[in-house]
């Protein structure tokens, strides 16, 4: 198995950054948080709702609230949901961030995050590597995205980094919805009721636009 030296060695130490932030000093773009081009879309990408999910793949309450997520999202059908990682538990939570991010290089980031976020004991570098090669993701392969793609995909961590901190959370899970941002773990009752509290303020945003 690789360790998360391996994934970082076309960077060295490239990942320290994200945690050595000091407070953001504005809140965060909206475009950049809804739409940033390097963060990989799960659910129906031109969905009317976007659901922005600030995550930990072993934070318990992230682990929990997964099945209840992608239930919804596949019963509303109209659902775009953003998973921003956002790994604050230590090293294994950096390093199944990275190979997630380089995962979806070649088309397995949906395959990675299921893997990894209903994973049991993810406490080092080889439990995130057997969990990936349990799902059929190929290491030779994920390893060499992930070198490639380091730049990039550190890039998007420092970009979640500073939105969450922007926004004041202290935890995970956080979400933001459309204009909405909530702090702590949602149930599905509880994202039922916000999505549709979006789609009621953007039908009315419509209906007030001038002609």
């Amino acid at each position: 198995m690789l360790s998360r030296r391996h994934f970082i060695a076309a960077s060295a130490g490239a990942f320290a950054a994200p945690f050595a932030i000091g407070r953001a000093l504005a809140r965060p773009d909206k475009a950049e948080v809804l739409y940033d081009a390097d963060a990989p879309v799960l659910g129906n990408p031109k969905g009317d709702i976007t659901i922005v999910e600030y995550f930990d793949y072993r934070c318990p309450y992230c682990r929990k609230g997964y099945a209840a997520m992608m239930d919804l999202v596949r019963q509303d059908g109209n659902l775009r949901l953003v998973m921003k990682d956002w790994p604050i538990f230590g090293d294994a939570s950096v390093t199944a961030a990275q190979a997630a991010l380089g995962a979806a290089s070649f088309g397995r980031y949906a395959d990675a995050v299921e893997a990894l976020i209903t994973a049991r004991g993810l406490k080092t570098d080889d439990d995130v590597m057997a969990a990936l090669a349990a799902a059929g993701i190929d290491e030779a392969k994920l390893t060499k995205a992930v070198n490639d793609g380091i730049d990039k995909i550190n890039g998007l961590l420092d970009r979640n980094y500073r939105q969450a901190d922007g926004f004041g959370f202290d935890g995970t899970p956080s979400y933001v919805i459309e204009t909405a941002v909530f702090r702590g773990a949602l149930d599905a009752d509880a994202l039922r009721t916000m999505i549709g509290d979006a789609r009621k303020a953007k039908a009315k945003a419509k209906a007030d636009a001038p002609i």
